[in-house]
């Protein structure tokens, strides 16, 4: 008994021992693992751009700066001359628009001092309008609040407006680097739908077929 046991310890021993042992015949299959080649260009090296592409990519910058220095520069920039008569129209009327809330406030807010004074004072009265003296002291206060309110929003339009100004410029600039060459075609065909309710067909639906494709 101790004779066979010690046989297979030896056995065993052996077995380990030759797993241990390197296989030099080759290597194997399984554990072999095939990097594929680098293409001859390397990675991360900058892309070179061309003259013309740099100028067209500083477009839409130096359009938009140009016209928040002077509104409309930048639209004859991108050469959209018609737009400069547009902007300046829009920014004289609200500037005309501003100037008559304006004076309505300064007058409004003149009778109303003028009122409050008289009340306080009535031995030395100021000059009060008699075209509103059917209005309260209460009404020339909200009249006065009101034109007040609209001078302050024109303001805003003002801000608004110039800074529409300046993301027109660069929109328009932007867009300008797109080349569209194909031609869009919109076709319009009229058309009947047959509709069932589940039970019967019912009287055909005229309806609009719109499509839309590219062509070259």
């Amino acid at each position: 008994m101790l004779r066979v046991l010690l046989i297979v310890i030896s056995l065993l021993a052996f077995t380990s021992l030759r797993a241990q042992v390197p296989d030099s015949t080759g290597v194997r299959q399984d554990t072999v693992r095939k990097v594929p080649a680098k293409p001859a260009t390397a990675a991360g090296q900058p892309v070179v751009k061309s003259a013309a592409r740099l100028e067209l990519e500083k477009m839409p910058r130096r359009a938009a700066t140009r016209s928040a220095i002077i509104p409309g520069w930048g639209q004859v920039t991108n050469r959209r001359w018609w737009k400069v008569p547009l902007i300046y129209g829009g920014f004289v009327g609200i500037a005309l628009v501003y100037d008559f809330n304006q004076t309505q406030y300064k007058l409004f807010l003149t009778e109303a001092q003028n009122r409050e004074y008289n009340s306080q004072n009535p031995a030395t009265p100021k000059p009060v309008d008699p075209a509103y003296a059917t209005l309260s002291d209460n009404g020339i206060i909200t009249i006065k609040d009101g034109y007040r309110r609209n001078r302050d929003l024109t303001i805003l339009a003002g801000v608004a407006f110039y800074t529409i100004n300046i993301i027109d410029a660069y929109v328009d600039a932007k867009f300008f680097r797109f080349d569209i060459s194909d031609e869009l075609v919109l076709k319009v065909n009229p058309s009947l739908q047959q509709q069932s309710n589940g039970f019967a067909y019912a009287l055909p639906t005229p309806s609009i077929k719109v499509s839309v494709s590219l062509t070259k």
